[in-house]
């Protein structure tokens, strides 16, 4: 399953630099290349693998002086004849590279379209192409190295033996339809609802990375809530290091939330600083700040209900008890602010981590890293091969409800039909994740995430 025409478009980030890649492929690839490159031999003739120095021409106009690569079909990345032209990086040179081709014969690349061609001519499964596009992405070390072993096939490989398995047990219960009225049982019904349950096992064990997979793609999501004048914009600029947060003595100075990230032992960590719970504030900019910080909270991992040690802890006790209710699934840290200020007995809450701080002297600050590092690292699974996303998890669920009403089935006597049926549909969904079941507007959804030239 080939396209037509032949593509190219700048593989490497357009700008100034010292090299640039420009990709073509297609059908056509060496016979539009040779008619602008010229070295010692033609393109077409060359072996595949081999790369080639020469010189670009736009008609007797010499552009630049570049290598040229040479793929030969299938054995490339989009499985066509591919042509990488190696130049010299800058907007003009490129352009000019680009155009020349162009004028000859080729198209330009769609986003994402050169993997694209890869999915479609079977060089990789759909599970490895969201996987490149996780590891241009990638916002972690780990992160990084995970998608590359999904890039490797190692959430291939997975859903390939779920589905091995349940073609057996359809096998099975289609042999006994076959002879039903022989009152043959080929398999005993036990048997077949273990075999059925190890496979809703498996699948829910590939869901349960789910938290793993959002933390490694996205970072792992600590939000700094409490009272106004807490210190909360102190605490998030000696986390970070520098000065990002505005910090002033008014209350509500941060009316909106802020964002920014840094690295902890490989792990991507993502910390918001976010507007001043206070509940009779009549200011309409500081209480849509609020619903921001409300909204924010949902998608935390780690809470950090900051209090100035000098005032009360009632209040942070209070917003814990509500915030633990409403985000069940988050942790949480109370953070005794502003030690430096007062020589007062630190009192810590029941049910929840406490750390001393001093945002503005930076004492305390190495300990609470730590902690979040622990934290992150404790819901990150280093050394998975799959980096779920919400398309995977959404049909995985499919997958293991259509799995628990054959069993369901098996277990009240239901006819093989009716079990088959569902094993069936189950295989149908494994075969979406993989791409081999194709749904246009999915297919163009994933491959619209990449850039012009992958």
């Amino acid at each position: 399953m080939s396209s037509s025409n032949t593509v190219c478009a700048l593989a490497t980030p357009p700008g100034i630099s010292g090299l640039a890649v420009i990709r073509l492929s297609g059908e056509e690839s060496f016979s539009i290349a040779d008619k602008c490159f010229r070295g010692k031999v033609l393109l077409s003739e060359a072996p595949s693998h081999t790369i080639h120095y020469g010189k670009i021409y736009d008609g007797d106009v010499l552009l630049d002086t570049v290598t040229a690569s040479i793929f030969r079909a299938p054995h490339s990345y989009t499985g066509e004849n591919i042509v990488e032209i190696g130049c010299h990086g800058g907007l003009y040179t490129t352009s000019n590279i680009i155009s020349t081709l162009l004028n000859n014969g080729a198209q330009i690349a769609k986003p994402g379209e050169f993997t694209q061609r890869a999915f479609l001519n079977g060089k990789l499964d759909l599970t490895q192409v969201e996987a490149v596009a996780d590891i241009i992405h990638a916002s972690s070390v780990q992160g990084s190295h995970v998608a590359a072993r999904q890039l490797l096939g190692g959430f291939k490989n997975k859903v390939d033996s779920i589905r091995k398995e349940l073609l057996s047990i359809c096998a099975l219960l289609e042999l006994e339809l076959d002879f039903s009225h022989e009152d043959i049982e080929f398999v005993d019904k036990n048997h077949l609802t273990t075999l059925i349950g190890n496979s809703i096992n498996t699948c829910k064990n590939i869901l349960d990375s789910y938290t793993s997979s959002s933390i490694l793609r996205d970072g792992y999501r600590v939000g700094l809530v409490g009272y106004p004048n807490a210190g909360k914009s102190t605490l998030f600029n000696a986390l970070l290091d520098k000065k990002r947060s505005i910090v002033s003595p008014i209350a509500g100075t941060t009316r909106d939330y802020i964002e920014d990230s840094l690295s902890l032992n490989g792990i991507w960590i993502q910390i918001y600083d976010t507007a001043g719970i206070r509940q009779d504030s009549m200011d309409i900019i500081e209480i849509e700040g609020i619903e921001f910080t409300r909204q924010l909270l949902e998608t935390s991992n780690l809470i950090l209900i900051v209090n100035d040690i000098s005032i009360s802890p009632l209040h942070s006790v209070s917003l814990y008890k509500q915030l633990s209710l409403l985000y069940p699934e988050a942790a949480f840290c109370y953070i005794q602010n502003k030690i430096d200020s007062v020589s007062q007995s630190l009192v810590s809450i029941s049910d929840i981590d406490s750390l001393p701080v001093s945002s503005l002297q930076s004492i305390g600050i190495k300990e609470l890293k730590i902690f979040i590092e622990k934290l992150a690292s404790a819901n990150v699974d280093r050394i998975s091969d799959v980096l779920l996303n919400t398309r995977h998890t959404a049909i995985l669920s499919e997958i293991i409800k259509s799995l628990e009403n054959a069993n369901c089935s098996l277990n009240i006597h239901f006819s093989n039909e009716y079990v088959s049926l569902d094993v069936r549909k189950a295989i149908y969904l494994l075969g979406e994740i993989t791409g081999e079941v194709m749904n246009e507007e999915i297919l163009n959804t994933i491959f619209s995430q990449f850039c012009i030239g992958k």
